[in-house]
């Protein structure tokens, strides 16, 4: 049943980021066409590279016990998961709000599109939001 996915992430502290990283690897490597759309906090972080990294004491803990249990990273996943075909994607207003210009995010995205073509990719796809 491979299909289209979408992980829309908005969020990009350890408990999301994590949550996005390991179902979207785990959808990749089952056959599904994975797409990652990242948004302000979650673009941001993947840019300045601090995406997945904890926020308080609670997600510090979490991310140490990962460590421990040798989980990767959400970013390390994330990696995985473009060397296995998934997209990370992002609207072109978002990306000029959050203060870049989208020809400077090349290596960063592998794409970065408007709106419209980005919600004509959606139809018929599932889609999660973190």
């Amino acid at each position: 049943m491979a299909g289209r996915v979408f992980f829309f992430l908005q969020h990009a502290t350890y408990e999301p980021a994590f949550q996005a990283a390991s179902m979207g690897i785990t959808a990749v490597a089952m056959g599904d066409e994975v797409y990652f759309v990242l948004a302000f906090d979650a673009l941001r972080a993947w840019v300045d590279g601090t995406f997945g990294h904890p926020d308080g004491e609670r997600e510090r803990e979490e991310h140490a016990r990962g460590e421990r249990l040798g989980v990767l990273a959400p970013a390390k996943m994330l990696e995985e998961a473009r060397a296995l075909g998934a997209k990370l994607i992002a609207c072109d207003t978002t990306v000029r709000l959050c203060g870049y210009p989208p020809e400077a995010l090349g290596g960063a995205l592998d794409e970065v599109m408007g709106l419209a073509s980005l919600w004509r990719l959606t139809k018929g796809a599932r889609t999660l939001t973190l």
